[in-house]
């Protein structure tokens, strides 16, 4: 099953590459509680599902994180969204087609808050910057 998120910030993907790592997971995303190691490309952490091995991968347009421990095979990730600019896609896939609705709903507000962390903190994304609609007008 495929669960989609959208931040609406103008980003590239070196500068999510860059900032995206393990030690960074719970800054950009409220339902990653603590990261207990970093290895670079693994490492420990815990989440709303538990404590997990979590691998980390760049990817042509941003970066892919992994659960390998994990019964779902939970996996996302945080790119630009080439069909969308001024927009980052989050996209997390596990290996189920009718998961418990409750897992499924924790999986929505997963998805929810790496787009809400990602919004909250563009600046930390060097170079990137919000986006709103047409018919917004940023604050101040």
């Amino acid at each position: 099953m495929e669960f989609f998120a959208f931040a609406r910030i103008a980003a590239d993907n070196a500068k999510l590459q860059e900032v995206l790592t393990v030690s960074n997971l719970p800054v950009f995303c409220a339902s990653v509680d603590e990261v207990f190691t970093d290895q670079g490309h693994h490492g420990e952490i815990y989440c709303l599902w538990g404590q997990f091995i979590v691998n980390r991968e760049a990817i042509r347009d941003g970066v892919r994180f992994s659960l390998p421990g994990c019964p779902n095979a939970l996996a996302w990730t945080v790119a630009v969204n080439l069909e969308t600019p001024g927009e980052v896609v989050v996209h997390c896939t596990i290996n189920r087609r009718q998961p418990d609705p409750d897992f499924a709903e924790s999986i929505r507000q997963f998805v929810d808050d790496w787009a809400h962390g990602l919004e909250h903190n563009v600046s930390l994304l060097p170079g990137a910057s919000s986006v709103h609609p047409a018919s917004e007008k940023p604050a101040g």
